[in-house]
């Protein structure tokens, strides 16, 4: 894991950056195994199998909180609470526009005040509020810090993201809950979201509660998926906590995983539909593995300053992706639902503003960012995504 270091920007580039972000924000001025309320105007009403349509969905990075994170959210509150609202605003048109946006919430919420940062997370329940005021309608919970404070922490989180109506998968308060998939409603379809971490830092589960958090396991993650398939899923969407910290290509089990889980078939249909990468820090590749898309990293959405194994200030740990991938259904009864158009949107958290920033937005406003843009870029089409179809979105 990571902690915090002071990172090195040009003046022209945050003066120019701080004016953009300030025209921009001034325009934009459950549980588990259930349908979800209607929550967003774009779920709309369940359809028939007759009217079944295609859908978009969003997926993005590591939702992690440091020190001066939280400190930032009490200053755009005016200093009473915490309002995590105006960091996602620049990317609010991307996520409410999806059909269905899913996010990752890496850290456990804490409670009455008892905030803290590196190491052991523990942010403000207020995040919920702001992802659900972005758009989004559900978030991976399994990570390395998901038992920073033990079951407590994980029933807080969980509790916040359903007051808010936003759904959750990869950690559970109940052996019930464990075991069921997060539905989702998208277009004419219905979407399962599992979610699994590769450790807990240590942390061991809490005792008679092997279920609290999902870990990796081959096996276990083909037999879920075929569990909600048979269920009624139409798009199975796993989300991956795993690699190697500031390492731009995807390690040998990342490499070996994605192969495993997209050859699972059943009956000749894949049992997964779309993976979905976290916690590397940085943007990593995305990739068409036996047909099905693979982002072996996002990168983080909201983190603080970074620094590598090094030891030394590393800009890419506020460098990520968005990934929009637009499905449609399928040609024909038990086939698969395709993805049609598979579209990356680069991002970065400037620290100084303390906003997310959709870079290629940011840019056609006069933003000096092509360097970053385009770094993010050639990770992502590393290995050769273009030839697939992949494209950078706006």
């Amino acid at each position: 894991m990571t902690t915090t270091l002071t990172r090195r920007q040009t003046k022209t580039t945050l003066s120019a950056l701080s004016a953009l972000l300030i025209t921009a924000l001034a325009a934009t001025t459950g549980c588990q195994g259930q349908d979800p309320p209607d929550r967003h105007r774009r779920t709309g009403h369940p359809a028939s199998p007759v009217e079944a349509r295609g859908f978009t969905l969003v997926a993005s990075g590591d939702v992690l909180p440091h020190t001066s994170i939280i400190e930032r959210a009490n200053t755009d509150a005016g200093g009473d609470g915490y309002d995590f609202r105006p960091m996602l605003a620049g990317v609010k048109p991307v996520v409410s526009g999806a059909d269905l946006a899913i996010c990752h919430m890496e850290t456990v919420y804490g409670a009455h005040g008892d905030y803290t940062g590196y190491p052991t997370f523990k942010s403000p329940p207020q995040v919920a509020a702001a992802l659900a005021a972005t758009g989004y309608d559900g978030c991976s919970t399994a990570s390395n810090h998901t038992l920073d404070d033990g079951a407590a922490g994980i029933h807080r989180t969980l509790d916040a993201l359903d007051r808010v109506g936003v759904r959750h998968a990869g950690s559970a308060r109940t052996a019930a809950e464990a075991g069921g998939a997060t539905v989702l409603r998208a277009g004419g379809a219905k979407v399962a979201h599992l979610a699994y971490t590769y450790d807990t830092n240590g942390f061991p589960l809490p005792e008679g509660q092997p279920w609290a958090v999902n870990l990796i396991d081959r096996d276990r993650i083909v037999a879920d998926a075929r569990a909600a398939r048979k269920a009624g899923a139409d798009v199975v969407v796993v989300s991956l906590h795993w690699g190697t910290e500031w390492q731009d290509d995807p390690d040998e089990q990342q490499l070996n995983l994605g192969k495993e889980l997209t050859a699972s078939r059943t009956a000749g249909r894949p049992d997964v539909d779309l993976i979905l990468g976290t916690h590397a820090h940085i943007p990593q590749a995305y990739e068409k593995v036996n047909g099905t898309w693979v982002i072996y990293g996002m990168g983080d959405q909201i983190a603080g300053e970074m620094f590598n194994y090094d030891g030394a200030q590393d800009p890419r740990g506020n460098q990520s992706t968005i990934g929009r991938f637009t499905f449609a259904p399928p040609a024909h009864p038990g086939a698969r639902w395709e993805v049609k158009k598979a579209e990356f949107i680069p991002q970065m958290f400037d620290l100084d503003s303390g906003r997310v920033v959709n870079l290629n937005r940011a840019i056609a406003r006069g933003a000096d960012l092509s360097g970053v843009r385009d770094r993010i870029r050639d990770v992502v089409l590393g290995r050769g995504a273009a030839k697939d179809g992949l494209r950078m979105g706006e």
